[in-house]
This record gives C-alpha cells, structure tokens and sequence, in this order.
C-alpha cells in the first residue's frame, strides 16, 4: 500500500459531505474511506483553494499509468452520479480524487480487485477556484 498525497478541501465541502455521511443509512466501507480522507486533509476558505485541487464538482483529466488511458471525470454527490463521466465522491476513486492536485498519483481499486494508478493531469474546471466563486 502506497502512502496517502496531501490533500486540500474547502470548508464548505466537508461540511456538506460530514452532513452527508452523517445522513448515511448504511455506514459502509466506502463511507469509512472518504472519513479517513477528510481526517488528513487541510481545510481552506473557499477563495484559498489554490489553482489545480479537486473540489466537489470539479472536472479533472487523469491517466492510467498501465494502459496510457485518460479518463475526464466530474466529482459529483451521490445524488448527481449515474451520468457518464461523474464519479461520486462515495466511490472509492471519487474519495481518492477528493482534495488531489495536479500532478499527484492515486491507486484506483477495481470492482475486479486490480488496482490501477492514476495520475492527476488537470482540473479543467474548478467551481470553487478563487475568484471564481460565483460561477454556477
């Protein structure tokens, strides 16, 4: 097992996903990860996410590192996910990809048990950018 990247998130969006997990029926192992992710992370004022973080609803471009496959992905809330190309933050690769900056490495599960590695190449759009909090 690799070591977890440092991680930013927004204070507004761990607030949202506390309430979220709060909410949960069903606590499970996905929920237990995205907790553990939240513990670590540095928490900032939404004006100070820094240019390439993944925050909620932010559209990234990562890669594959075994296969060269690129992959452009929107962190979404459990209730946005099922539309191609969103990953909830529930999921284990939305959790990992929560907080992430350019240029960072995760370790992707598969449902198959295989875990691939994943670079961060861009966050091409980031609602919560500073200066950019008004954009809807």
């Amino acid at each position: 097992m690799t070591s977890a990247p440092p991680i930013i998130i927004t204070q507004p969006d761990l607030q949202r996903i506390e309430r979220l997990l709060d909410g949960l029926p069903d606590y499970g192992p996905a929920a237990e990860a995205l907790e553990e992710e939240l513990s670590r992370a540095q928490v900032v004022e939404r004006a100070e996410l820094p240019a390439g973080v993944v925050s909620m609803n932010s559209r990234v471009h990562c890669r594959e590192e075994g296969s060269g496959k690129d992959y452009h992905l929107t962190l979404v809330y459990p209730e946005a996910a099922g539309k191609e190309g969103t990953v909830s933050v529930l999921a284990p690769v939305g959790s990992a990809l929560l907080g992430l900056s350019v240029g960072q490495h995760i370790d992707w599960p598969t449902p198959g048990g295989k875990t691939l590695k994943l670079t961060l190449l861009a966050v091409e759009y980031q609602p919560e950018a500073a200066g950019d909090a008004h954009r809807k």
